[in-house]
C-alpha cells in the first residue's frame, strides 16, 4: 500500500491522498480579485489528482500584499470571485485551501517579471509597509513599526478573511508564517527588535502568530483544518532556528493548528541555503519528531518514489510540491502510476490512462 495515496483525516475533512499543491503566487489579480487565469491554473491540479490545492498567499488587508498584483480577501467582491474556483476544484474531486497572509516589510514590491525591482513607490501604486521594527529587507524601503492599533488591525484582518474564505467554500485554512513575511518577521530576532510584549524572548516573538491562530480558530469553529507554514530556519547566523520552530509548532497546535507546513528561508537577502532534492525534509522531520506534531514537507520533491520515501521514513505526514505541479499539472496521476496505485481518473482522460 502506498502511504502517499492513502487518505488522511484532519478534523472533519478527509484528504483523498497526501500529495498536495503548495500555494504559489501568480501576481495576476486586479485590485485583489482573482481572474480567469487563477481558475484555469488551480482547477487543472484537481483534474491532475491533487488531494489538496492551497491557493496562493492571499492578503488579509490591502497593505499586506506582496505586490499590487496580489490576491486579497479583505472585501466581499474578492470573496465572491473565489466561489466558482472552489466549486470547480470540488467538482474535480480535490479539496481547496487558502493561505492567509500579510507581507509586512516585503510588501509593495514589483512582481517577478516587472522591469523594475525592489519597492514600488507610492506614485506607482505602492504604499508604506509595516513590520515589527523599522528594519528594511535589503534593497527595499524602510517600513513603519506596527503600534498596538496596527497589530489589532492585523489580527482582525485574519479573522475577517477567515470568515470570507469559509463563505467562499474553502475546506482548509493556512496561516503564512514563513518566507520573511510579517508573521515570520515577528518570529525572527533578525527582524524583530521590539522591546514590548511582542519582542525579545521567543514567547513574545510568537505572540502575534498565536493571537492570529486564536482569532482564526474562533471564527472557523472546530471542524476546519488549520495549517501554519513556517520557515524552520533563516539560514543566517542569529536567526530563527529549527529548535525554535519545533517549540513554536507545539504552541501553535495548542492554539488550534492541526499541521505545520515546514519550509525555510526568505527573511534576509544574505541567507546561505544549500539546495538539493528534498533539502527541507530534515527540517520537517526535526519539527515532527521534536514536537510529535503533524507536519508536511516541501522543497524540490519531484518524484513519486521520493515523496513516498519521505512519508515511509516518518519525516512528514504529507507532501507539498510546487514547481513540479507547474511542470506537470497531472503530477498526481503520474505519481500514482509510478507507484502502481490505481486512482480515479477524470472520465474525459481515462483513454490516456497507462495500461499494463
Amino acid at each position: 500500500m502506498s502511504i502517499l495515496f492513502s487518505p488522511l483525516s484532519i478534523r472533519s475533512v478527509e484528504f483523498r491522498n497526501r500529495l498536495w499543491v503548495s500555494p504559489m503566487c501568480m501576481y495576476s489579480a486586479i485590485d485583489g480579485v482573482v481572474q480567469e487565469w487563477h481558475h484555469t491554473h488551480l482547477t487543472q491540479f484537481a483534474s491532475g489528482g491533487a488531494g489538496l490545492i492551497v491557493a496562493e498567499a492571499t492578503a488579509v488587508v490591502p497593505e499586506g500584499r506582496i505586490s499590487p498584483r496580489d490576491v486579497g480577501l479583505w472585501n466581499d467582491e474578492q470573496r465572491d470571485a473565489w466561489v466558482p474556483i472552489v466549486r470547480a476544484i470540488h467538482e474535480r474531486g480535490s479539496l481547496a485551501g487558502i493561505q492567509l497572509a500579510h507581507a509586512g516589510r516585503k510588501a509593495s514590491t514589483w512582481w517577478p517579471w516587472a522591469e523594475r525591482r525592489g519597492s514600488v513607490p507610492v506614485g506607482d501604486g505602492g504604499w508604506t509597509t509595516t513590520a515589527p521594527s523599522t528594519l528594511a529587507f535589503e534593497g527595499y524601503a524602510e517600513p513603519d513599526a506596527l503600534d498596538a492599533e496596527g497589530i489589532e488591525r492585523v489580527v482582525q484582518g485574519f479573522a475577517d478573511a477567515t470568515s470570507r474564505a469559509l463563505d467562499a467554500g474553502f475546506d482548509v485554512l493556512e496561516i503564512h508564517g514563513a518566507h520573511g513575511y510579517l508573521v515570520h518577521q515577528f518570529l525572527s530576532p533578525l527582524s524583530n527588535r521590539r522591546d514590548d510584549e511582542y519582542g525579545g524572548p521567543l514567547e513574545n516573538r510568537a505572540r502575534l502568530l498565536l493571537r492570529i491562530l486564536d482569532a482564526v480558530r474562533e471564527v472557523a469553529g472546530p471542524g476546519v483544518p488549520l495549517f501554519v507554514r513556517i520557515s524552520a530556519t533563516d539560514h543566517a547566523d542569529g536567526g530563527f532556528t529549527a529548535e525554535e520552530a519545533t517549540t513554536v509548532g507545539e504552541w501553535a497546535t495548542a492554539h488550534g493548528a492541526d499541521l505545520i507546513d515546514v519550509s525555510s528561508g526568505g527573511l534576509v537577502a544574505h541567507q546561505q541555503i544549500s539546495v538539493f532534492p528534498g533539502y527541507q525534509v530534515p527540517l520537517a522531520e526535526t519539527v515532527r519528531q521534536g514536537g510529535r506534531i503533524p507536519v508536511s514537507a516541501v522543497g524540490l520533491i519531484t518524484a513519486a518514489e521520493q515523496a513516498e520515501q519521505v512519508l515511509a521514513d516518518g519525516a512528514a505526514d504529507a507532501i507539498f510540491a510546487g514547481r513540479e505541479w507547474l511542470r506537470d499539472p497531472h503530477f498526481g496521476l503520474r505519481a500514482a502510476h509510478d507507484l502502481g496505485v490505481d486512482v480515479t481518473w477524470p472520465p474525459q482522460y481515462d483513454r490516456a490512462r497507462w495500461r499494463s
